[in-house]
């Protein structure tokens, strides 16, 4: 078992015990229905799939489940994942006979290439290009892997390739789960005319697999209100630590740590005022965190195999990080749920590297 496998697994373990189905209310039951009705009635199911968890992220509440002529797994958030596990993830499911496609919803080059796939998927079905009749694509999948960020970059190329007029459309994206409510249509091709139906994130019932329930956590599936804060992010500091993506941030090392025991403070350049604002997302406050990773990571003598040690170094970085965020509390707790919130969202925008959190099955053989 990998270093980060174990990490997971010891996480699960922890959030088993916090774990509810408060997720899978009334509303999310009644999407559930509604999406299941509309499976026999559309042309072809896009079943969206977070490119970093893609086994993880597997939509179960499908019934009627169309043959896979009619289905197509497509991995969202490619420039969030590790580029040469993607690559392996579509020959996987290539290999099992399924129709798999890596997207980034927000490279609108990227989009109008999935948006040809698709239209010649429909034609190939129809076995005619002449078809004149409504066609609709169905998108579904769990919550906040992008399907809605999906349905309106489709909806744009689209729009703009038929030289369609008119205001588009614009479902809601955001970064927390639950946000799309209703089902949505809209227009991405004419002649024939093609329609993407956006749908609602639906979990199952329950989530028997706790190492899936934390890799949806850390994901953003499922609110973080259903888990610690803190000890999510502490997971997450501890696959950074154990991958190699840190490597690259020796270029934002900083000279002023000159003891890593010492606390952090920034260096401020003549002339130049840092200032740390609300918004972490800042280059200099991103260069900040990263260097402090890349120092602390790099002068941590211990072996990170051993848990204990990289629980050690995982504490250590947070202290770090509070100056870097510009966290000043009294409490230690609250320090470190507010570093916890601020690391968490860097990760989910891809501003901590990239990462793949499932692995590639060695068996290419169907379950």
């Amino acid at each position: 078992m990998t270093s980060v496998a174990k990490l997971l697994q010891i996480s699960a373990k922890k959030f088993a015990n916090r774990r509810k189905s408060e997720w899978y209310n009334a509303h999310m039951a009644a999407a559930t229905r509604a999406v299941a009705a509309r499976i026999s009635l559309v042309d072809l199911v896009v079943e969206v799939r977070d490119a970093r968890i893609p086994m993880s992220s597997e939509y179960h509440s499908l019934t009627n489940y169309p043959p896979s002529s009619r289905r197509i797994i497509v991995l969202n958030k490619t420039d969030l994942a590790d580029k040469s596990q993607t690559m392996e993830w579509l020959k996987y499911f290539e290999q099992l006979e399924y129709n798999a496609y890596g997207v980034n919803s927000h490279n609108l080059e990227h989009i109008q290439k999935f948006l040809n796939f698709l239209q010649a998927h429909i034609k190939a079905l129809k076995k005619t290009g002449t078809s004149t009749h409504t066609n609709t694509i169905l998108l579904v999948g769990v919550p906040n892997v992008g399907k809605s960020a999906l349905a309106n970059s489709l909806h744009q190329v689209g729009r703009v390739s038929a030289t369609e007029k008119g205001k588009l459309k614009r479902a809601t994206v955001s970064p927390l789960p639950g946000e799309t409510k209703d089902i949505s249509s809209m227009k991405v091709g004419s002649h024939p005319n093609v329609y993407v139906l956006d749908t609602p994130g639906i979990l199952p019932a329950s989530i028997p697999n706790d190492e899936v329930y934390a890799k949806l956590c850390l994901t953003g599936a499922i609110r973080d209100c259903m888990v610690e804060d803190t000890d999510l992010a502490q997971t997450l500091m501890g696959i950074v630590d154990l991958s190699n993506d840190f490597m690259e941030w020796g270029k934002h090392s900083s000279s002023c740590i000159t003891n890593i025991d010492s606390k952090f403070t920034s260096v401020t350049k003549p002339n130049e005022t840092r200032q740390h604002l609300t918004d972490h997302t800042q280059d200099h406050i991103v260069n900040d965190v990263r260097a402090i990773l890349f120092d602390t990571i790099s002068a941590h003598k211990n072996s990170l195999e051993d848990m204990i040690s990289l629980s050690q170094l995982v504490e250590h970085q947070f202290t770090m990080l509070q100056d870097a965020f510009g966290i000043h509390e009294d409490s230690k707790s609250e320090a470190f749920r507010k570093v916890a919130v601020k690391l968490l969202n860097l990760f989910r925008y891809g501003r901590l590297g990239h990462y793949s959190l499932d692995s590639v099955p060695l068996s290419t053989l169907r379950p």
